[in-house]
């Protein structure tokens, strides 16, 4: 029982840690990604002649996830836009997991190679961007 509960809690917490870092993901594989670990996160289809990108939303508004694809369906960009009130709990998220970059700004290391995540803070909202490294 209490190595379902470690299980359980490990799975999630891997869940987390990769949330939003699913640039090099085609378009099929982030539909199902969001679909097996963010059932809270609604997709919501959208027209757009100048950018191809996947958006999910929750329910209150408070979060937006957008998949920037290239013309093959491959994401090259996420961005996280969320309310301002979860702004600390990010970077403390952020600090923990990732390597410091500058301020607001950190290095997501996956299969060899840098991702850039950089948080600006709006008027109304707290930005994250993701985008791979130079």
């Amino acid at each position: 029982m209490r190595l379902n509960f470690l299980f359980a809690a490990v799975l999630f917490a891997s869940g987390s840690l990769y949330s939003q870092n699913l640039v090099g993901y085609r378009y099929e594989q982030i539909r199902q990604y969001m679909k097996e670990n963010h059932r809270d996160m609604n997709y919501s289809p959208v027209v757009n002649n100048k950018f191809r990108y996947l958006k999910y939303t929750d329910d209150s508004d408070s979060r937006t996830f957008l998949f920037f694809l290239s013309q093959d369906s491959i994401c090259r960009s996420v961005r996280l836009i969320c309310d301002l009130g979860t702004r600390i709990e990010k970077q403390k998220e952020y600090n923990a997991l990732y390597e410091k970059n500058g301020e607001n700004r950190w290095i997501n290391r996956r299969d060899g190679k840098p991702y850039i995540i950089e948080m600006k803070n709006e008027e109304w909202s707290c930005v994250i961007t993701i985008e791979p490294g130079k």
